[in-house]
């Protein structure tokens, strides 16, 4: 690390106002006249503006913008200009003032040509062998940057924006051929960014605005005026959010949260057929209760909306009121909010809602899981809750088919009652969906020790035994196929042995 930070000060050294040091290992060294503005520097391929003047050890000058009243632009680390300037340029700030003194090698040089300067031999041939001195002040920069990486488009920074944030959807644009034809301009247009160029069709003059042939290269002037975040929300990607206004805070509704909102359902061509929360009233409901739906449907239609359709809702959330953490509670409360989440993941359990009847059944345990302050009443109805809500989890994830989450969930219920049979049963199924056999046979015995009459478990056993009797019969047939081939393999080396002749040195 020390190294590394070493070697990065060579490159870009920190400099005081008069103190002098080497940039890189080449010779050039730097001498800090005005310390520029901010902390950001310009990169390889950025345009920068400068005002130099040029001096030979001695004192005599050669060039100078100064001079000529106009400042010298050039493209920054893409050979434009002397090697000297690319490396000590990128070290300075916006309005930073330095002297470079630059060796031949880094200058001009015997294989590069000095800039135009008044006719003079002499001067000329020195500013190939000699050490010079730059003066340079840093006016300002602009990037261009390969975004694409693939030499496609370019982005050129012509003024700085606010903030960090970067748009998705809505600018305002201008375009224009490399020679400065306009070909097409916006004002407070909404695109969808990735939109395709004119490419290979290219496109006829309308109106005030010129053609573009087949394959031009574009000049694009954007003017970011404000954009609407869209991302998706669900994981197949059918739902997607635009914000039309921020809110305020950074508190957002979590599922059981009561929500109060204005909606508003559209079909594609506009065309009304839902509105809530506007007249009557704010429309309520709780996140994730599958309430939303439910009340969309008791709504008197607007418009029929077809099959199929791809529809869309404005909400404007109001208000909310979250749920209590479990931090926030007594023990009485956080046992009396462990045993709702319980009831309302058996009510979505039997609806078939399983996915969100496990989430319940995680929230309840959530609740009660830190349960050290409880008293000895509070600790016994907390060890009930846990152990069913666990085994109702347990349950819901064979149903889902995560088989290690659900022998996980029996594990911790076994922990609490290392005899319960429920909890023994649905690790035995997870083992064998795991085909973990002899450890789901382990569990179904010791199950039929606690509770020997129980028919579930005796047809759960023989359920086990068969798949044992087809894998043992898989494995054999296996093992028999390999068997055969080395055997065959085998008899077939033998024979090759005999046909082989036996070759006798006589001289032994």
């Amino acid at each position: 690390m020390e190294e590394t930070a070493k070697k990065d000060d060579s490159i870009n050294p920190i400099l005081k106002a008069g103190e002098e040091k080497d940039i890189g290992n080449d010779g050039l060294k730097k001498k800090l006249v005005k310390e520029g503005e901010g902390w950001e520097t310009p990169e390889n391929g950025d345009e920068v503006e400068v005002h130099y003047t040029g001096v030979l050890i001695d004192g005599t000058k050669f060039d100078s913008s100064l001079d000529r009243g106009t400042p010298f632009k050039f493209k920054l680390g893409l050979g434009q200009e002397i090697k000297g300037w690319d490396e000590g340029i990128k070290t300075m700030k916006k309005g930073e003032n330095a002297t470079f003194t630059t060796p031949p090698e880094l200058a001009y040089g015997e294989s590069r040509s000095p800039p135009t300067i008044p006719p003079n031999a002499t001067v000329k041939k020195w500013l190939k062998i000699a050490t010079l001195q730059f003066d340079v002040e840093l006016i300002s920069w602009t990037s261009a940057k390969d975004i694409c990486q693939d030499g496609g488009v370019f982005k050129k920074i012509l003024v700085e924006g606010e903030k960090r944030q970067n748009p998705k959807d809505l600018d305002e644009y201008e375009v224009c051929l490399e020679d400065g034809t306009l070909v097409s301009k916006s004002h407070g247009v909404e695109f969808t960014v990735g939109d395709d160029a004119f490419g290979e069709d290219g496109r006829s003059a309308v109106d005030s605005e010129g053609a573009v042939p087949p394959n031009a290269t574009l000049h694009i002037a954007l003017e970011l005026v404000s954009w609407k975040s869209v991302a998706h929300i669900t994981k197949d990607k059918k739902i997607l959010k635009k914000i039309l206004k921020e809110g305020e805070g950074y508190l957002r509704p979590y599922n059981g949260t009561m929500v109060q909102v204005k909606l508003i359902g559209k079909l594609e061509d506009g065309m009304i057929f839902v509105k809530k929360g506007h007249d009557e009233g704010s429309f309520e409901f709780k996140v994730d209760e599958g309430q939303v739906i439910d009340g969309l449907e008791k709504t008197q239609e607007l418009a029929v909306i077809p099959a199929n359709s791809t529809v869309y809702y404005e909400v404007e959330l109001v208000s909310f009121v979250k749920e209590k953490e479990s931090w926030e509670m007594n023990a009485p409360e956080k046992i009396e909010a462990s045993g709702k989440k319980k009831e309302e993941g058996n009510v979505l359990f039997r609806a078939g809602n399983i996915e969100r009847a496990s989430k319940r059944y995680e929230k309840a345990v959530r609740y009660i899981e830190h349960d050290y302050s409880f008293n000895h009443e509070e600790q016994q109805q907390s060890k009930l809750l846990k152990v069913t809500c666990n085994l109702n989890n347990a349950a819901c994830q064979l149903k889902l088919k995560d088989y290690r989450q659900a022998e996980e969930l029996c594990t911790k219920v076994l922990e609490l009652e290392s005899r319960n049979v429920k909890a023994l049963y649905r690790r035995a199924q997870a083992y064998i969906q795991l085909v973990d056999l002899d450890l789901a046979e382990a569990v179904i015995k010791k199950a039929l020790e606690i509770d020997p009459g129980n028919r579930e478990f005796k047809m759960g056993y023989r359920v086990l035994k068969e798949k044992m009797r087809e894998y043992n019969k898989k494995d054999a047939q296996f093992y028999g196929n390999i068997f055969a081939k080395m055997n065959l393999q085998q008899a077939n080396e033998a024979k090759q042995e005999q046909r082989t002749p036996m070759i006798i040195d006589s001289k032994a």
